[in-house]
């Protein structure tokens, strides 16, 4: 078993990973470190969980002379979350060798950030768009950046930031040395490895460690009326450590919370309607292990990277298998084990079915005192009869299809469209399915019975940004 020392790490940050808690690395932690040491450039292929901070924060801060007092290292991430999430990491990391890592971001006051860059700043950690904008104002300079790293790449893609990327990029110096981390490499990912990476070395962490098969994962079919006195009996059964609750809306999170902590439980909410002050102070909070439950949108599907969470209940069945399989990666993270429990009503049956199909895992039937196991990993064939929690004669509702004016590129997510169908129609968000958001558009599916309804009152309420425009796909 390989050990950090055996990495190359100087003693420093050997001490610093002693006081953390870390002992041995992760698989991405292992590969990867030695190469970043040797000053090479790294392609790191590794989902969120897998370690991958640590892995180019470790070798980032090795190198960082802290008596220069300019910007010596700088990582690119697609979110505030992520953020947050990495510069308390690379904090922890750099505490004993006195290494300033400051973070930038939007939502935060810019004059507070850029007098953090004035007084010093040897590492900077920020966000896309709030990175541009300092450095439009002369306030962060990258003319002695020798470390840059990309973290989720194929976020930064799907967000539309990649344009911007390459700008910031094209302001530091070419004989940087530079990191990419993503959890897919599509195409655009690709060539912009190949633009701006000397000869990289291709870091991908095996299949297994990829995958979710350090999480149990469970289903309990449940009546909607019945879901919010089942997720107490089973926080009351399963005892958690830490648990995300995962909802579907902004508004069914604010009244879970609500019924939560009216029942006396430390509980916190995390949706995109609260100010990023509030985000920020519940993000820490459950990162210190103050708060044991959070009640969260997918807001919370990526960028929390907390080792502690050993549940995570969707209390609602996620908009698609790709957001099913983000969420519970928030539990079971570098090599931990974890458990997931799904709660779905009878009609979800294809729902569950395309997870069970996607995920490769049959969720095993969640049962109160019963340690159930879910069954091993293995590929599912695909479903040509009717889903198991189907009953028989029972017809699939009509729905229609409808399409959004807004997208990836104005920032809208899944939850933002059911949050639009559902804030100013009374339309239930599990009856909101099949929700797509694509660069320019969204579309989503609601029962044909409320479709007109539904056409007529969302019709001019506030949608990213603007007034939301939609119409019937015909």
């Amino acid at each position: 078993m390989t050990t950090f020392a055996e990495l190359g790490l100087s003693e420093v940050i050997l001490q610093a990973l002693e006081d953390v808690g870390y002992h041995e690395p992760s698989p991405i932690q292992a590969e990867a470190i030695p190469h970043l040491l040797q000053g090479l450039d790294v392609i790191g292929q590794a989902q969120t969980g897998s370690g991958k901070t640590a892995a180019f924060g470790l070798p980032l801060i090795n190198h960082v002379d802290p008596a220069e007092h300019e910007v010596q290292g700088l990582v690119l991430t697609p979110t505030r979350e992520l953020c947050i999430q990495v510069t308390q990491a690379l904090r922890s990391y750099a505490q004993r060798k006195g290494v300033d890592v400051v973070a930038v971001f939007g939502g935060a006051p810019i004059r507070t950030q850029q007098a953090q860059l004035r007084a010093g700043g040897h590492i900077v950690v920020g966000t896309v768009g709030r990175v541009k904008d300092l450095i439009s104002r002369h306030s962060l300079m990258l003319h002695s950046c020798r470390f840059v790293v990309l973290d989720e790449a194929d976020e930064m893609l799907d967000l539309g930031f990649l344009e911007d990327v390459e700008r910031i990029m094209a302001l530091t110096p070419s004989s940087r040395q530079t990191a990419l981390f993503s959890a897919t490499m599509p195409p655009e990912i690709r060539r912009l490895a190949d633009q701006y990476l000397y000869d990289p070395v291709v870091v991908k962490v095996k299949a297994a460690t990829l995958t979710v098969d350090t999480v149990e994962q469970f289903g309990l079919e449940v009546a909607s009326k019945d879901k919010a006195a089942t997720l107490v009996d089973v926080l009351d059964a399963e005892r958690p450590t830490q648990a995300i609750i995962f909802c579907r809306t902004k508004v069914r999170c604010d009244q879970l919370y609500r019924t939560l902590r009216d029942r006396g439980m430390n509980v916190k909410a995390l949706h995109g309607d609260m100010s990023q002050g509030a985000r920020d102070g519940v993000m820490i909070s459950f990162k210190d292990g103050r708060t044991p439950l959070l009640v969260a949108t997918d807001v919370a599907a990526r960028g929390l990277d907390i080792s502690t969470v050993s549940h995570v209940i969707n209390f609602d069945v996620p908009t698609s298998p790709d957001v099913y399989v983000h969420r519970i990666g928030r539990t079971g993270r570098i090599g931990r084990s974890g458990r997931a429990i799904t709660f779905y009503e009878a009609r979800q049956g294809r729902e569950v079915a395309a997870i069970e199909e996607h995920s490769g895992v049959k969720l095993a039937p969640w049962v109160r005192d019963a340690h159930v196991k879910a069954a091993p990993v293995r590929p599912r064939p695909r479903r040509h009869s009717k889903p198991h929690d189907e009953p028989a004669g029972v017809a699939e509702p009509q729905v229609r299809k409808l399409i959004i004016a807004g997208g990836r590129a104005d920032g809208v997510e899944p939850a933002d469209v059911i949050h639009a169908l559902t804030a100013s129609t009374g339309l239930d968000g599990e009856a909101v399915r099949n929700v797509l958001v694509l660069e320019r558009y969204a579309f989503a599916e609601i029962p044909e019975q409320q479709a007109e309804r539904v056409l007529e009152l969302a019709a001019g309420t506030e949608f990213a940004g603007r007034p939301l425009t939609l119409e019937l796909v015909r």
